[in-house]
């Protein structure tokens, strides 16, 4: 690399506003410093260079053939530093900021939302992280998330999202209308891997139907919830939902819930560090995932 052999850049600088100015008087208010030490600065220059810039007449400078050639370069090149300079201060300092939830919550309620992000905040780039594992917010590995629970983490705020009501759901096309009928169809179940953080089981909705004949145990398993949801619209058997989460499906008509009973189950809370709370950055994915419609708050 050839390294740039170059005079001092305050005295270009110096120089190069006498000169437009013609003036050392105008050139001193202009940078902000005496006349005094712009004649200083051009002639430390001059020394630099072995030639003469101006030729100094009473109240003006008038430049040399060497100082109109140093002149035209020296404009050019502050003209582009300007422009380049201008450029960076107006393009937008993007922030990325990661969101952690489970996949289900991710692709059948958040993902379709994400335009009311961008509209209003284009500066963002938000990471979606999906898991079932609930990873630390601490600004590495995520920065605020949704998650399953009974609100209470010790130094997160948490604020409730969606609740979480149990219902068994299939296809019209296997005609139930009877928990009695329950038995000679599969079981829709979803197992995550996360141990203590799945939602309720046909284990537990059965404690409470106890339907004659059912084996709870039996049936398709799906380590992922959006899966069972596509089985269930699939009439491959009867999966046990969140019916907030399948909202869309019951509206169409693709699924139904033939019938009881219901299971409350822990509600999903938009959680963040206590910390973070006056965040700028956190406080407007706070905004759009509390506005994203099928959440218990609206703004």
């Amino acid at each position: 690399m050839v390294q740039r052999k170059l005079p001092s850049l305050s005295a270009l600088r110096a120089f190069e506003a006498a000169a437009r100015h013609e003036s050392a008087k105008q050139a001193a208010q202009e940078l902000s410093v005496t006349a005094t030490a712009i004649s200083h600065q051009v002639r430390g220059l001059e020394q630099a260079l072995g030639v003469s810039l101006f030729v100094r007449k009473p109240r003006q400078l008038q430049l040399t053939t060497q100082g109109r050639e140093l002149q035209d370069v020296l404009s050019s090149a502050f003209d582009s530093i300007s422009a380049a300079v201008a450029r960076l201060r107006d393009t937008p300092v993007r922030q990325a900021i990661t969101l952690t939830t489970t996949p289900v919550i991710a692709s059948r309620w958040l993902l379709s939302w994400v335009c009311m992000l961008r509209e209003t905040h284009p500066d963002i780039d938000l990471r979606i992280h999906a898991s079932h594992e609930a990873v630390a917010l601490d600004g590495v590995t995520a920065d605020i998330a949704i998650r399953y629970g009974d609100g209470r983490w010790p130094g997160l705020v948490a604020e409730k999202l969606l609740d979480n009501t149990f219902i068994p759901a299939c296809s019209p096309l296997l005609a139930l209308h009877d928990a009695s009928e329950l038995p000679r169809h599969p079981l829709i179940h979803f197992r995550s891997s996360s141990a203590g953080s799945g939602p309720v089981d046909w284990a537990g909705w059965q404690k409470l139907a106890r339907v004659p004949g059912l084996d709870v145990s039996a049936g398709l398993v799906f380590s992922d919830e959006t899966h069972a949801v596509s089985a269930a619209v699939g009439a491959q058997g009867v999966a046990l939902m969140s019916r907030e989460l399948i909202e869309d499906e019951l509206a169409a008509g693709r699924l139904v819930q033939p019938f009881g009973p219901e299971i409350k189950g822990k509600a999903f809370y938009l959680v963040y560090p206590e910390s973070r709370k006056h965040d700028p950055i956190i406080q407007a994915v706070r905004d759009w995932v509390m506005a994203v419609p099928g959440g218990v708050c609206t703004l």
